[in-house]
């Protein structure tokens, strides 16, 4: 099996993660301040191709997520309203990638569920809630069928419906929760540009997030806009250098418990940064890496904070 089949099969399906997003301005994005996506690390190298072999696939992803929330900007959490919060979050989620190995006029199929696992420090600096941390399972991931459909040799577009179940850790009157106690469907479709005669790729990455109501809070958040693009420069040895960026964008405002109280809002962030990749072989099994670093340049009702991402990927026929 070549690099390029084992990379692509490790990056099929989007490593969406939940992570401490929080809201920002006088109004808020998200109850508690937590989010499901992080800016620029929701699109995987090869992100649009499902490939067309029967293989099982085990990634390991960890994110580091440090964000701010100045005192000036409130969000409603753990019961009150409070504002100026720090969050520091590792999360770590091992995912399963089944490639069914079938092919039906041109489309090829892959199945994913992943197991997070998340370390939240969350910080009051304005004194109005205790500091609180905690280590727990995070809401469970899963996709049921990833459809991918190979336009040309170079184009290659897949979808999916990615989902959430309220599994994780949660306590409405925490500052530091894994679980977020709401469904998630996130409808999803990715693209990727290969460049052959310049070893080069280009993938995007957009989905829209779905909540269901927090039926402990009677809160609702609005949808999430998610988009995420990466290209990426492939060398000798295996190696890659790219740029990585997204764009979050909240579409309406949330309802229901403390938005009510609060009026909803629309927030948005851009990120940016640079990603290294390498693919190659651990003895017989293929393997691929993945080391990126955004930072959000622009928020308006969001924070503005730091993103480091981690992937490991090998595959198994």
């Amino acid at each position: 099996m070549n690099a390029w089949c084992s990379t692509s099969k490790a990056a099929i399906v989007t490593t969406a993660v939940s992570a401490a997003l929080v809201a920002s301005m006088p109004l808020h994005a998200t109850e508690g301040g937590i989010g499901r996506p992080i800016t620029g690390q929701q699109v995987t190298p090869y992100a649009g191709v499902v490939p067309p072999t029967s293989d099982w696939i085990v990634t390991l992803t960890t994110i580091f997520y440090e964000g701010k929330l100045g005192a000036s900007k409130t969000i409603p959490i753990a019961g009150t309203v409070t504002a100026g919060l720090d969050y520091n979050v590792v999360y770590v989620q091992a995912n399963l990638i089944k490639t069914w190995g079938i092919t039906a006029g041109g489309w090829n199929f892959a199945s994913s569920i992943g197991v997070p696992v998340q370390y939240t420090n969350a910080s009051s600096f304005n004194g109005i809630l205790p500091n609180d941390h905690s280590t727990e399972f995070a809401d469970l991931f899963f996709v049921p069928v990833i459809a991918g459909y190979h336009l040309t040799k170079t184009d290659h577009i897949a979808f999916s419906v990615q989902m959430y179940a309220p599994s994780g850790a949660y306590n409405e009157n925490r500052l530091a929760n894994a679980g977020q106690n709401t469904w998630t469907f996130i409808p999803t479709v990715s693209y990727t540009k290969l460049f052959p005669a310049q070893d080069v790729e280009l993938s995007v990455n957009y989905g829209v997030n779905f909540y269901t109501t927090n039926n402990a809070t009677d809160y609702h958040n609005a949808p999430l806009s998610v988009l995420d693009v990466l290209a990426l420069k492939r060398f000798k040895g295996g190696w890659g250098v790219g740029v990585v960026g997204g764009w979050i964008q909240q579409l309406g405002d949330d309802t229901g418990g403390l938005a009510d109280r609060l009026g909803g809002a629309s927030g948005n962030s851009v990120g940016l940064g640079p990603i290294v990749t390498w693919a190659g072989k651990v003895g017989k099994t293929p393997v691929s890496a993945a080391f990126r670093w955004v930072n959000e340049v622009e928020a308006h009702k969001r924070p503005r904070g730091n993103a480091v991402q981690l992937s490991v990927s090998a595959t198994f026929e």
